[in-house]
């Protein structure tokens, strides 16, 4: 008789050895429209303190990639200095599909918890015609509370999710 294997998604800060998983992330050209390719968020990391970036495990493999991204993030679309922004988030086009994004961003409400105790609220921008992102930030728990913003793709929504309990 054999045992299932289920795969589990984990978030973890980047570390150098990831790098090469960074440099070979690929997303459809429809995808890259609306976010940063990790390489290019990493740099801007480098740069800015109040950045940090995470990679999206799945089974141990990196899958995915994102940043929070802290006050100078945030203060473009709220007033909450314990918010915390979360952008350039993508899963890696041959990851998509396995329910890695969903899980990721169930993680995200204890990991940020974990890492940044002060912090009481992540805040996204997501693209009006992003339907796909839209639904998995939905289900992960984030609410539109109406406001709205410009990007270089258009309007956005601004989602918030909560981190007071989790």
């Amino acid at each position: 008789m054999s045992v299932a294997k289920k795969e589990t998604v984990s978030l973890q800060f980047y570390k150098d050895e990831f790098k090469s998983f960074l440099v070979n992330y690929s997303l459809l050209d429809a995808q890259k429209r609306f976010t940063a390719l990790p390489a290019d968020a990493l740099e801007k990391c480098e740069e800015e303190t109040e950045r940090h970036p995470v990679v999206i495990l799945y089974d141990e493999q990196p899958a995915g990639f994102f940043v929070l991204h802290g006050w100078d993030g945030v203060k473009a679309y709220s007033e909450n200095q314990n918010a915390m922004l979360l952008r350039a988030y993508s899963i890696n086009l041959p990851y998509q599909g396995k329910g890695i994004a969903s899980g990721s961003i169930r993680l995200l409400k204890q990991f940020a918890k974990e890492h940044f105790p002060l912090v009481n609220e992540i805040i996204l921008a997501v693209n009006l015609s992003n339907i796909m992102a839209q639904n998995v930030y939905k289900k992960g728990g984030f609410i539109d509370q109406g406001k709205r913003a410009m990007g270089r793709e258009g309007e956005m929504f601004i989602y918030h999710l909560q981190l007071e309990e989790f």
